[in-house]
């Protein structure tokens, strides 16, 4: 996880595009799993993807209507190129026939990892406004990785089992 951004000197406007930009990096990279995993049918790790690349999408959202309603149309600064992995899950987490068991522990150790990002920035905040959100979204990420365990706890025993393919099948989309 790194942004080649100087935390010390984020504005709130810079602050609320940054944690957008990670849920924006975080949704394309679960958007890139579920389409390189496809769907097998049913509750499976392509589904889960999906699904989380949804609830990255929405968050992403959620930030940018509270920035614009403190900044209106005020460009932003920031582009996915001022960071890498901040919260996305690592590029070679996903393999042909994972579980879903697996796929909720590749989301969990992103959901984490964002935890961390944000926890490890707040010594280095000097602008309070900025502490206080930072310390929203990593009590945030808190409330994700406990709601991805609880989830977890209630999948099936048969969410843990790979999918097995034949040489020439494909997940069907």
């Amino acid at each position: 996880m790194s942004t080649r951004l100087d935390l010390s000197k984020l504005s709130v406007m810079d602050a609320l595009d940054l944690a957008k930009l990670i849920e924006m990096e975080a949704c394309h990279r679960y958007q890139m799993f579920a389409s390189q995993l496809g769907r097998t049918g049913g509750y499976d790790a392509g589904a889960f993807f999906t699904t989380m690349a949804e609830n990255e999408a929405k968050h992403g959202q959620e930030l940018e209507a509270r920035r614009k309603a403190l900044f209106g149309d005020t460009p932003a600064r920031l582009t996915l190129d001022d960071l890498f992995d901040v919260e996305a899950p690592e590029m070679g987490a996903p393999h042909r026939g994972m579980s879903t068991v697996q796929a909720f522990e590749v989301a969990l150790a992103a959901e984490k990892k964002a935890y961390d990002f944000y926890d490890m920035a707040l010594p280095g905040v000097t602008d309070s406004e900025v502490r206080d959100l930072f310390t929203e979204l990593r009590d945030e990420e808190t409330e994700h990785v406990n709601m991805l365990q609880e989830a977890l706890a209630k999948l099936p025993s048969s969410a843990s089992v790979e999918v097995e393919f034949d040489v020439d099948e494909t997940p069907f989309l």
